[in-house]
């Protein structure tokens, strides 16, 4: 086999740069954002409920319209859906930047997120194509991969600096000239590939999907917020019973916006719920800790953005030697070394509470050093196993789980933290003498407490700072330990997973052996 497959040239090597470019600006608005909090909380004004939605708009739809966009692509072309995302993604950064109210903003983040779903499956998919040969596709997917991290890494030092010259909103602004190099270069180095097989979309799956997912999180929410309520338990059920019959429609469609067929394959459900929980993961913590950096520690947003540079780079260096590794290492041994390794880092943080940035750092280090390569482990067992003229809708559907992660870790994790948060500020933990405005801000966040401090007397806002910093700390600290249990469960459960797979697909892999004494090197997945 090695004999006939294709390897790549300089024109796909510069055609893989520019297609690391829509994964670096996504990567940068999503840490932006987290930067931005404090600022944009003191501007707008949002509550806490809006504040978790300005966060999770984008992540949600994005992941309602992923395998959408990624069908979408191979029906009209990957290379054009890509060109016409870039565009409208550059345009909703503009109209998000100049965003004069929460609802806006929200809105803003909606368009984000639905231009968004079109950049990520049409990339991922254009890998596929340009790089035949397995080690060169694990390679190039290791770079394609790492862009996010590097995009993580500028993110908060870029922002930072914007942040303390400009408003909140011009962090989205570098999105527009990255867009533009996207959309000038693209059809230059990039090839087009569209098939008929693709299927039509079908727009009634699309209304199902988001149908189920937004009264899920609404319900997620508003437990968080007041406990078991009718309002919260009819939205769950509301939303499992819409995802109960988006499910069945799929199993009767010729051409399912989610095909469930993918799901019969051991190796893909260990890939796409390692991807989900260790997103998932990252996105909580990083969310949690930019807040912590700024609000508890009192940092500038540029010290912030700096103090989270080591961890970033710590994620790119051990994803570009992932395909090193994966030639002496099995990957499914390597994708449970490093989730455990993950629960190390939990571990850390938790045990933090309020004594500096150094140790809640380090463990955020381990984080990004053991989850960030797990990515180009599993999404190489995804794409490798898809046929060329499914690997949009293989790549959407991967992505998918990845968003969906990444929305759900800020909204989850940031829920159970504001419950905690605000449950030890209920009755009279706050000190005495506060007006009821500033008592009913400081209660909903800590960047409206840490606003309503600057204004009080010295001697009140230190007191009130003391008490709303040390309930965020108790939030943080307990969201953590969830988090380690929940990431506990799922490594043991992609181990057995990726173990079975392992033994079924036993025969086949003795035949790549085989290949590769001949001189073919191996695929993974």
């Amino acid at each position: 086999m090695s004999e006939t497959t294709p390897k790549a040239g300089l024109r796909e090597w510069v055609g893989l740069v520019v297609l690391t470019l829509p994964a670096l600006v996504i990567a940068m608005d999503f840490t932006a954002l987290h930067l931005a909090v404090p600022k944009l909380s003191a501007d707008l004004q949002p509550t806490s409920t809006q504040m978790l939605w300005i966060v999770d708009i984008y992540g949600f739809l994005i992941a309602g319209l992923l395998v959408v966009m990624g069908t979408l692509g191979d029906r009209i072309g990957r290379r054009r859906l890509l060109m016409i995302g870039g565009a409208a993604f550059g345009a909703a950064s503009m109209l998000t930047a100049f965003a004069g109210s929460a609802e806006l903003l929200i809105a803003g983040r909606a368009l984000l997120g639905v231009t968004g779903a079109t950049l990520l499956p049409s990339t991922l998919a254009l890998i596929s194509n340009m790089f035949r040969d397995g080690t060169q596709r694990r390679r190039a997917i290791a770079v394609w991969s790492t862009s996010f991290m590097l995009g993580g890494a500028i993110g908060p030092l870029v922002s930072g600096v914007l942040l303390e010259a400009f408003w909140w909103g011009s962090v989205f602004l570098p999105a527009v000239p990255v867009m533009l190099l996207l959309i000038g270069l693209g059809p230059v180095v990039l090839p087009e590939y569209r098939t008929a097989a693709a299927g039509r979309v079908d727009l009634a799956s699309i209304a199902l999907a988001m149908a189920s997912i937004l009264p899920i999180v609404y319900g997620v929410k508003e437990l968080a917020k007041g406990g078991p309520s009718a309002t919260a338990l009819l939205s769950l059920a509301a939303g499992a019973l819409v995802g109960w019959v988006f499910l069945r429609r799929q199993r009767g469609l010729s051409n399912p916006l989610l095909d469930l067929a993918l799901f019969g394959n051991r190796s893909f459900n260990a890939s796409i719920g390692a991807q989900t929980t260790s997103l998932f993961v990252l996105a909580a913590m990083q969310f949690f800790l930019m807040q912590y950096l700024q609000l508890v520690l009192g940092f500038s947003p540029l010290a912030a953005g700096l103090w989270t540079i080591p961890a970033m780079v710590a994620g790119v260096l051990a994803s570009l030697l992932v395909p090193s590794l994966a030639q002496r290492i099995s990957p499914p041994r390597l994708i449970v070394a490093a989730m455990l390794l993950a629960v190390a880092g939990l571990g850390i943080i938790a045990g933090a509470g309020s004594s500096g940035a150094g140790l809640a750092l380090t463990g955020f280090i381990l984080l990004n050093l053991s989850l960030n390569p797990t990515m180009v482990l599993t999404y190489d067992l995804i794409i490798g196993s898809a046929p060329a003229e499914r690997a949009g809708t293989a790549s959407g559907t991967a992505e998918t789980g990845n968003e969906l992660g990444i929305a759900l870790g800020v909204a989850i994790a940031g829920s159970i933290g504001a419950a905690v948060y605000q449950g030890r500020l209920a009755g009279d933990a706050l000190p005495a003498g506060l007006p009821a405005g500033v008592a009913d801000a400081a209660r909903d966040t800590l960047g409206g407490a840490v606003a309503a401090a600057a204004d009080l007397p010295s001697g009140l806002g230190a007191r009130l700072l003391a008490v709303t910093r040390d309930a965020f700390v108790h939030g943080m600290t307990l969201t953590t330990i969830v988090l380690a249990v929940l990431l506990t469960g799922v490594t043991v459960a992609v181990a057995a997973l990726l173990r079975k797979g392992s033994q079924a697909a036993a025969p086949e892999q003795h035949h790549t052996d085989e290949d590769d004494e001949c001189g073919e090197p191996a695929v993974v997945g």
